[in-house]
């Protein structure tokens, strides 16, 4: 019964816990980052990505509106 509980903690941290946390650091880095913090995160989109892709239909970053000044 413990082995299952592991099992199912890391399947959670795995597919929802850790691709969330990652969606909410990339929304707030994207366009700051430096190179290496950047090829980490394309790094962590290809490891993460079977969580990314759970959570894909529920969430739409669209880019911020720019603002024009007159």
């Amino acid at each position: 019964m413990m082995v299952a509980l592991l099992y199912l903690a890391l399947a959670g941290a795995y597919l929802l816990v850790v691709p969330i946390a990652l969606l909410l650091y990339l929304n707030l880095r994207w366009y700051t980052a430096t190179s290496f913090e950047r090829g980490f995160m394309y790094f962590m989109v290809f490891f993460f990505f079977p969580g990314l892709l759970v959570l894909s239909p529920f969430l739409n970053f669209r880019p911020k509106r720019r603002q024009i000044q007159t």
